[in-house]
C-alpha cells in the first residue's frame, strides 16, 4: 500500500537512515523500534510527506489514504472538540456530501457508494461518539483552547482513527492514555482493516497489536515476524549469531596477521588469494555496536525499622470520596505499581504518601530515616538555551554517589550522554533524550523512597528496559503511576488498582496477576470474552445441573482437591514469578552475552514455564467452578 525505498536522511554530519527500504502492505500491524534519536519520527513525516529525504522514494498505491498522529500535532482552536474530530474523517464528509448532490440517475454513484461503504461512512457518526467516549475526551462541545496537553492527544487520537484510512500513522498514541482507553485501542486496531504503523514505548500494545516489528538499527531498517514478545527472542538470537561471527573473524585475522606481516610476495596465485582473503575478512567489520545506558540510582541512604505506613487512609476531596481504607506497609525493596482510568486519585494517593495532602480517614505514618525523591507528571522545565552540563549541574560539578562523589560528566555518562553531546544545547535534543536527561536531573537528588509518576513517556525501549533493572535492583522503596503495564510487570511486588466508585483493589502481586485474579472471579456471563473467542450460542442453552444429576453430584471436592484450591494461588504466584525472572533476563540488554549458545533452550524453558502459568489457571478455574 506505501512503500519507501533506498531512504537517506541526514542531520548535520550524521547519517540517520542509510538507503533503509520498507514498505506495507494490507493487514500488517507493523511497530516501529529503535533508540531515541535514531530518526523514527522523522521517518514517518517522510512517509506521509511533510518532510523530503535526501534521497530515495515514497511510493503509494493508487488512491490510498493516509492517517497520522504526530506526537507534535494541531488542533483547530476555533472549533470544539467534536468538530475537530470530525475534521479528521473530512473525505468522507466529502463523498457523503458529494453522493447527496449527485442525481439519481449519475453514473458516479455506483462509484461513490463503493467509496462510502470502504472507509464506513455511514456508519461515522456512531465512530465518533464512540472514540470521544472510550478515549476519554472532554465533553463534545468544549472548546479545545481550554484542554490540557493530556485531552488534546486524546482528541487528536480520535481524530485519527475516526477516519479509517487506508494506511494508518501513529507516533506514541498511547501517551496520557489510562488501561481502559489503551484496552480500547487496541481492540479498534485488532479489527482495522487497513494497514498500521506505529512508534511507541507501550510493549504491552505493541504485544497486543503487532504482527511485525521493526527495528531501526544502524540506518536500516530490520524486520522481524510476530509481537514485541517474539521480536526480543528473535533478535536475541539474531545478536548472538552475530557475535560469534565476529568471534570467528577476530580468530582468523589474528592466525593471519603474523603472516601478512612479514610482507609476503604476492607473486603465487595461492599468496595473492590468500592476502585478498585476509583483506576481504578484515574489510567485512560489523556495524558499531549502540551503546547501552548504565542507569544506576544513586545509592540511598539506609532505611529504618518503619518506612512509610498506611493504615485505612480514605481521601473526599470536593465533596467526592476518590478511595477509601487502604492499607499498605512499606519494607525495603517494596516497589508498589499504581494503576487505574485518569481521574481516579492516583496522584492524590501519591500526595497523601508523601504527606502534603491530609487524609479525609485514616493516617500516614512516616519514618523517621525515610527520604522522598518524587517525579510528578510535570517534571521539571529545562532551560533550553543551557548545555546538558549546565541543565543538570545547578551549581556543584559533582553527585553524591554513596560516599563518594561521581563528576556531573561521568554521571551524564550512564544516561547515555557521550562527552561531545554534554555539551550539546538542550534545544536540539529529541523527546526521549529530553526525557533521560530529566530522569539524570531528578536522580542525582538521591533519596530511599522514590515516587514515579509516569517515568515512561517518550523513553525509547532500551532506556526502559534499563531504567526496569535499576528499579529492580534499587534497595529502597518505589511506588510508580504508570499505564504501562508491561513496564509495572516487570518491576512491582505489589500493585494498588483504582477500579472506580471509590474501590482500590490492594494485591500482593503485579498487574498482570490483578488483571486475571479480578478477571476469574468474575461471574462467566459479565466476562470480557477472549479475542478471537467464539461468541456463545444462544440457540443451543445449557440447562442448569440438579441436585439428581450425576455431573452435579461430582461437583464437589474431595479433601485433596480442596487442599489442591487452597494452596494453589500460592503455586500461581511462584510460577509467574519466574515467568518474569526469565522475561527480564530476555529483555535484558546483555542477554546475548550472558546467555549465548544457551539461547534456543532458554527460550524453550520460557514456553514451558508460561505453559505451566495457563495449566494452573486452568486448574484453579476449574477447581474454583466445582467448589
Amino acid at each position: 500500500m506505501i512503500a519507501a525505498r533506498q531512504i537517506v536522511l541526514r542531520h548535520n554530519t550524521r547519517t540517520l537512515i542509510d538507503h533503509a527500504t520498507m514498505g506495507l502492505a494490507a493487514g500488517d500491524r507493523v511497530g516501529l523500534v529503535g533508540r531515541n534519536g535514531s530518526g523514527k519520527s522523522t521517518f514517518l513525516k517522510i512517509l506521509v510527506g511533510e518532510l523530503q529525504p535526501d534521497d530515495g522514494e515514497v511510493i503509494r498505491q493508487r488512491d490510498t489514504l493516509v492517517g497520522y498522529l504526530p506526537q507534535a500535532f494541531a488542533l483547530d482552536p476555533a472549533l470544539d472538540v467534536e468538530s475537530n474530530v470530525r475534521m479528521g474523517a473530512a473525505h468522507v464528509l466529502g463523498l457523503l456530501s458529494e453522493f447527496e448532490m449527485l442525481p439519481g440517475d449519475s453514473p458516479r454513484h455506483a462509484e461513490i457508494e463503493e467509496r462510502i461503504a470502504h472507509f464506513d461512512g455511514w456508519n461515522l457518526d456512531h465512530r465518533i461518539k464512540a472514540a470521544l467516549s472510550q478515549l476519554g475526551c472532554p465533553p463534545a462541545r468544549a472548546p479545545v483552547t481550554q484542554l490540557s496537553g493530556g485531552e488534546k492527544r486524546r482528541v487528536a487520537l480520535a481524530r485519527a482513527v475516526v477516519a479509517r484510512p487506508d494506511v494508518l500513522i501513529l507516533d506514541e498514541p498511547t501517551n496520557h492514555l489510562d488501561t481502559d482507553s489503551i484496552g480500547w485501542l487496541v481492540d479498534y486496531l485488532r479489527d482495522y482493516p487497513g494497514a498500521l504503523l506505529v512508534v511507541t514505548h507501550d510493549r504491552h500494545f505493541l504485544d497486543e497489536v503487532a504482527n511485525g516489528i521493526v527495528e531501526l538499527r544502524n540506518g536500516v531498517f530490520e524486520r522481524y515476524q510476530g509481537n514485541y514478545t517474539e521480536y526480543l527472542a528473535a533478535r536475541a538470537e539474531k545478536l548472538a549469531s552475530e557475535e560469534l561471527s565476529e568471534h570467528k573473524r577476530q580468530m582468523f585475522l589474528r592466525r593471519e596477521i603474523e603472516w601478512v606481516r612479514r610482507r609476503p610476495k604476492a607473486q603465487t596465485s595461492k599468496s595473492r588469494a590468500r592476502l585478498d582473503r585476509f583483506h576481504e575478512v578484515e574489510a567485512d567489520a560489523p556495524p558499531p555496536s549502540e551503546g547501552e545506558l548504565d542507569l544506576v540510582i544513586p545509592p540511598p541512604p539506609q532505611l529504618g525499622n518503619r518506612v512509610v505506613d498506611l493504615d485505612g487512609v480514605g481521601l473526599v476531596l470536593g465533596g467526592r470520596r476518590l478511595f477509601s481504607n487502604i492499607s499498605l506497609s512499606f519494607a525495603p525493596g517494596t516497589r508498589v505499581g499504581v494503576t487505574g482510568r485518569n481521574g481516579l486519585g492516583k496522584t492524590s494517593l501519591l500526595r497523601v504518601l508523601l504527606g502534603s495532602l491530609p487524609p479525609t480517614e485514616g493516617g500516614v505514618s512516616i519514618g523517621p530515616l525515610t527520604r522522598f525523591n518524587y517525579v510528578d507528571q510535570g517534571r521539571l522545565q529545562l532551560d533550553e538555551n543551557r548545555t546538558l552540563l549546565d541543565a543538570v549541574s545547578d551549581g556543584p560539578e559533582w553527585v553524591q554517589w554513596g560516599e563518594e562523589r561521581l563528576s556531573l560528566r561521568a554521571y551524564l555518562r550512564r544516561f547515555l550522554f557521550p562527552d561531545d553531546r554534554i555539551t550539546t544545547k538542550v534545544e536540539l535534543l529529541s523527546g526521549g533524550e529530553r526525557s533521560r536527561l530529566l530522569l539524570a536531573k531528578i536522580l542525582k537528588h538521591g533519596g530511599n523512597f522514590l515516587v514515579l509518576d509516569e517515568p515512561t513517556n517518550d523513553l525509547d525501549l532500551p532506556s526502559l528496559r534499563v531504567l526496569e533493572e535499576a528499579l529492580i535492583g534499587f534497595p529502597g522503596c518505589v511506588v510508580v503511576v504508570s499505564h504501562d503495564r508491561y513496564f509495572l510487570d516487570r518491576v512491582c511486588t505489589h500493585t494498588v488498582a483504582f477500579e472506580g466508585d471509590g474501590r482500590v483493589a490492594v494485591v500482593v502481586g503485579n498487574p498482570s496477576y490483578y488483571h486475571e485474579k479480578r478477571r476469574r472471579a468474575e461471574p462467566a456471563q459479565t466476562r470480557r470474552p477472549e479475542p478471537h473467542a467464539p461468541p456463545p450460542s444462544a440457540a443451543t442453552p445449557v440447562p442448569a445441573p440438579t441436585d439428581s444429576d450425576p455431573a452435579a453430584r461430582r461437583r464437589k471436592l474431595s479433601f485433596k482437591e480442596q487442599r489442591e484450591l487452597d494452596g494453589i494461588e500460592a503455586l500461581i504466584l511462584a510460577a509467574e514469578s519466574r515467568v518474569a525472572d526469565m522475561d527480564a533476563t530476555l529483555a535484558s540488554p546483555d542477554f546475548h552475552r550472558s546467555v549465548g549458545p544457551r539461547a534456543p533452550r532458554f527460550l524453550a524453558d520460557l514456553d514451558a514455564a508460561r505453559a505451566e502459568v495457563a495449566r494452573l489457571y486452568a486448574r484453579w478455574e476449574e477447581l474454583a467452578a466445582r467448589a
